[in-house]
């Protein structure tokens, strides 16, 4: 995802959330809140995917076909912590 989309896209979020935020301060009804979270908590989700496809297929695959073994090691390490961070949440 190149660096206009992504900032489009965070902008985009950005004023969903003032949305969710003015319905918390209007006491709108709670499960319309939820699903507005969800909905904002979706758009995240794709805009770090795209963010970490355009890594995998850049960082990533140089660090690879590069012959510096500590940086592949490097790389493959952030990799897994961004899963096991992921999978916290």
């Amino acid at each position: 995802m190149r660096q206009d989309q992504t900032l489009k896209r965070l902008k985009t979020i950005e004023g969903h959330l003032r949305g969710v935020i003015r319905m918390v301060e209007e006491d709108a009804y709670c499960i319309d809140v939820i699903r507005q979270i969800q909905a904002v908590q979706a758009a995240l989700n794709k805009v770090s995917a795209g963010i970490l496809e355009e890594h995998l297929n850049s960082c990533v695959i140089t660090a690879i076909r590069g012959d510096d073994l500590g940086e592949r090691e490097r790389v493959m390490n952030e990799i897994t912590d961004v899963f096991e961070t992921a999978t916290k949440v």
